[in-house]
């Protein structure tokens, strides 16, 4: 079957499903194959279940009688070549966004301004994979007015494959990191693959939102059409922000430092005057590291015409739902849950986040952090060295790779979340405040029920 023919399918179901468990009446299963499963068994049952059509790739699959059953040569490629097609056809403005740490919430920050005043789709959660980005753009619709898209990668060229299925016209990479070192091999490796997104906006022409503090992404910007936000005084400059406290709730303050600003009336943005002003914004996010995170929100939203008032009252209304910069109050103690993902840098950002935060009882129950390759051992060291400085009160460690740290006898350790939960049902700690911090794979959310 030609693109054009499934899209004219698509266009008279447009739901998609990938989950012969959850088959909406008149949708489209596309019949994907995992390390554990192959969709294509899955097929009949989905068609039996409500959907319209079934796309599969395997011709042991395919009944003759059964014009419903849509047999192509690769069912993945296939899905993200409609969702291009799909893009293309509607021609919306696109952000695409990238990063190391942030990069979640960051999103949710700039969908949140840019609903102020735009019809906005953006990623939900963190479907940022090659499956999760293709469904998401295959919500588009003639009613959206913009989209940002979330793209995440582990090996290099990840990006770039992602790219040249959303084509965004705007681009922002949040920052680069030490995480997913054993996939990207090197820190440089993990820049060149973020940097994959610059590389495709650099063919159109299209315009960056570049954090002006950050020299990994300047270094890599040249030839860009460049729309900057920061916390240090520069000429050019869209955005400024300057932190004003940080206990427990980010609170700071921004304004427009340029005089031209650009609309959203066509991906060729036209330039208009705008009025800087000082805004103050008090937000539900815990973290200075969320500064920047807001900053490129503030500046994206300016961007787009998104009234100052509009913008600060967007990030002063979102909380945090995702395991992420989350404050949790208990019986017992408050929580600083940031237990989705866990790198070097995000590590230390916590950890120096957390210990100027005032409070008389302090804890932190920590989680390895993976895919780091060779330099495992040594920035898990790292981290105890940084808990050295802390003073915190009790610290949990949990994961085989603080236990082969150099740590101090009163560090308690455990090999895994169910030891750490058995803990807690013996020696509930009462009365503290508790950074849970650490890769998802450690499952430390289960332990925020307890305590």
């Amino acid at each position: 079957m030609e693109m054009k023919e499934l899209y004219e399918l698509f266009l008279q179901h447009p739901t998609i499903t990938t989950d012969s468990r959850d088959v909406p009446e008149g949708s489209m299963f596309f019949a994907l194959k995992g390390d554990t499963f192959d969709g294509n068994a899955y097929a009949i049952s989905a068609l039996e279940k409500g959907a319209a059509y079934a796309v599969i790739d395997e011709k042991e699959y395919a009944k003759e009688s059964n014009d419903r059953l849509i047999l192509v040569e690769d069912v993945l490629i296939t899905l993200q070549q409609l969702a291009k097609y799909h893009r293309v056809h509607l021609g919306t403005p696109i952000i695409g966004i990238t990063g190391t740490n942030g990069k979640t919430t960051t999103k949710e920050l700039i969908s949140a301004v840019l609903k102020k005043k735009y019809n906005v789709l953006y990623t939900l959660g963190n479907f940022n994979n090659h499956i999760g980005v293709p469904k998401t753009l295959l919500q588009l619709t003639k009613e959206h007015d913009i989209a940002v898209i979330e793209m995440g990668a582990n090996h290099p060229g990840e990006i770039k494959t992602l790219v040249e299925i959303v084509l965004p016209d705007f681009g922002i990479i949040t920052n680069v990191g030490k995480a997913h070192l054993l996939g990207f091999g090197s820190f440089e490796g993990v820049i060149r693959t973020k940097g994959e997104l610059y590389d495709f906006l650099r063919t159109i022409q299209g315009t960056v939102f570049i954090n002006n503090d950050n020299p990994h992404l300047l270094g890599i910007s040249d030839g860009l059409k460049l729309v900057k936000y920061g916390q240090k005084d520069a000429k050019d400059l869209l955005v400024k922000g300057e932190l004003v406290e940080c206990n427990p709730f980010l609170k700071f303050e921004w304004q427009t430092s340029s005089t031209l600003t650009p609309q959203l009336s066509t991906v060729n943005c036209q330039l208009s005057t705008v009025n800087c002003q000082l805004s103050t914004v008090q937000t539900r996010l815990i973290g200075s590291y969320n500064l920047d995170n807001a900053l490129a929100a503030a500046c994206i939203g300016t961007f787009f015409n998104v009234p100052a008032t509009d913008i600060s009252a967007a990030l002063e209304e979102y909380t945090p739902s995702n395991n992420r910069s989350q404050l949790t109050i208990t019986q017992d103690n408050k929580l600083v849950v940031d237990a989705y993902n866990a790198n070097p840098t995000s590590m230390r950002a916590a950890l120096d986040n957390f210990r100027l935060i005032k409070a008389e009882h302090k804890m932190c129950i920590l989680g390895q952090m993976g895919e780091l390759g060779d330099v495992s051992e040594e920035e898990h060291q790292k981290v105890i060295d940084l808990l050295g400085d802390c003073g915190f009160e009790k610290v949990w460690l949990v994961g085989e790779n603080f236990a082969k740290t150099a740590h101090p006898a009163h560090y308690r350790l455990f090999a895994n979340v169910e030891e750490v939960k058995a803990a807690i049902a013996t020696e509930k700690p009462q009365g503290y405040l508790i950074l849970i911090k650490g890769s998802n794979s450690n499952k430390l959310v289960q332990t925020v029920e307890l305590l």
